[in-house]
């Protein structure tokens, strides 16, 4: 369904052609303030463009959207990025910054009847008042096939103007119709210059912060970038939770000066839920995977199930496991990975609280199972040899000699076809740079499965040293 227009965020804007056509949908504009009573992060989100911090890969003088945006220029948006970068509050300054009327739906419970009804009110909006509407759907991955695809009349008309926001990738989660029809922008984790500059803001507004009631030191200002990795919205919360345990609520000046170091921001924030914006949650992730390393499924399901019931995302644990299966399990049990990936998989499929099954499910399975490191060791030596020597040309043997003139340039020249020899291996080719002859970058452990991968591998290396003689 539609978010319902909050009077003291969407006022109804005058038509810039007089008075409202009959018929005319009324001209909802984009939030620019929120009451006092809103979290913090709400309340300092930009008011305007200029306002707006991070992103200058995007919005940085002389990019391509920010000169489309300067024209009065937009076409439809797919914002992209990790949680709290930005991308609502990007959404709404371009809609006032472009000066277009402002819609929004939410993917979570929208429905198709709600796309056609904003998409009906955007074609009357322009038809009878000459404006522009910017929709904007937050996390849009999650409308399937049938609502993207009643998205896709009113943007390609240009009725609507869409602004799509995703933490997902597009490329997997949005129909291609509806991707190319839309330019897509990513947006990174905000740099940590530009959070001390939004906990700098909260803290000396009058209207919006704390109007110099909080001061930091620079210890405690560390700790506030640390805990939100990027995401401002974090930082901002667990600087909220500091000032509120202080005795520091809401926006203004009145009151007396309070002064957090780094003690005061992390003992206030243990004593709070544990969410993202505190150390527990770095404390708990990290006991969860230490202990589906040390092989204990009690405490690997205890720890699953202590941060779900905290409300933390669920497919930042799925994600984590599937890391876990190739960096901590690996060839030692072959099964691990494709099963971590089927959890994932069955979390997107049926969700919460059934996916709990699949999850704890792949925990045990990846606590009991054999462990290997030996793919994350290949990984460091491997990077090692690419840092040290740089791009090594490819052997003359290996380069690819399926295009006309390849032969005459020498490529594929010598190549050995594996198939060719009655065990499916040619001995004695080398695949390696000349300057790297040798060098050994994956050593298989003895560990589960590992053990057969390693007795293999000693075979192969074995037969090629012997060819090679």
């Amino acid at each position: 369904m539609r978010r319902m227009s909050d009077p003291q965020l969407f006022g109804d804007a005058p038509s810039r052609t007089g008075a409202a056509p009959a018929g005319a949908p009324p001209d909802r504009v984009a939030p620019s303030s929120v009451p006092s009573a809103m979290p913090l992060a709400a309340r300092l989100r930009p008011r305007h463009l200029d306002e707006y911090v991070g992103q200058l890969d995007a919005l940085g003088a002389g990019k391509p959207l920010r000169a489309m945006l300067d024209r009065g220029d937009l076409r439809s948006l797919i914002l992209w990025g990790p949680p709290g970068v930005g991308k609502t509050s990007l959404a709404a300054v371009i809609a006032t910054h472009v000066d277009a009327a402002w819609d929004e739906l939410s993917a979570v419970t929208a429905g198709v009847k709600d796309v056609r009804r904003a998409i009906d009110e955007g074609r009357s909006r322009l038809e009878l008042r000459e404006r522009r509407t910017v929709l904007f759907v937050d996390e849009i991955h999650r409308f399937n096939k049938g609502q993207q695809d009643a998205l896709l009349p009113g943007v390609e008309a240009g009725w609507v103007i869409l602004i799509g926001a995703t933490t997902e990738n597009p490329f997997f989660e949005l129909n291609p119709p509806l991707l190319s029809r839309c330019q897509l922008v990513r947006l990174e984790p905000l740099e940590d210059e530009h959070v001390r500059r939004l906990l700098a803001r909260a803290c000396t507004d009058a209207t919006r912060g704390f109007g110099g009631r909080v001061t930091l030191t620079d210890d405690a200002v560390d700790h506030l970038v640390h805990v939100g990795d990027g995401d401002a919205r974090a930082s901002l919360s667990a600087l909220e939770v500091a000032a509120a345990a202080a005795g520091v609520t809401g926006p203004g000046t009145d009151g007396p000066t309070i002064h957090l170091d780094v003690d005061a921001v992390a003992d206030a924030m243990h004593r709070f839920r544990y969410d993202k914006a505190s150390d527990s949650h770095y404390d708990t992730i990290s006991a969860f995977i230490k202990s589906l390393r040390g092989s204990d499924p009690d405490a690997a399901v205890y720890w699953l199930l202590r941060m779900l019931e905290s409300g933390e995302d669920p497919r930042f644990i799925a994600r984590r496991l599937v890391i876990f299966a190739s960096e901590d399990v690996g060839l030692a049990d072959r099964q691990a990975l494709p099963l971590a990936v089927a959890a994932f998989d069955a979390l997107d499929k049926v969700g919460l609280p059934e996916a709990r099954y699949a999850l704890t499910h792949a925990v045990i399975a990846l606590a009991v199972a054999p462990k290997s490191n030996r793919v994350t060791q290949a990984i460091s030596a491997g990077l090692e040899m690419v840092h040290r020597h740089g791009n090594l040309p490819v052997p003359p043997h290996l380069r690819d000699a399926h295009y006309s003139g390849a032969q005459r340039l020498g490529h594929g020249a010598g190549y050995d076809y594996p198939h060719d020899h009655p065990s499916g291996f040619a001995a004695a080719q080398r695949y390696l740079p000349d300057e790297l002859d040798g060098v050994r970058l994956y050593e298989p452990s003895r560990h589960g499965h590992e053990h057969h991968v390693a007795d293999r591998l000693d075979q192969l290396r074995e037969e090629a040293r012997q060819a090679r003689r």
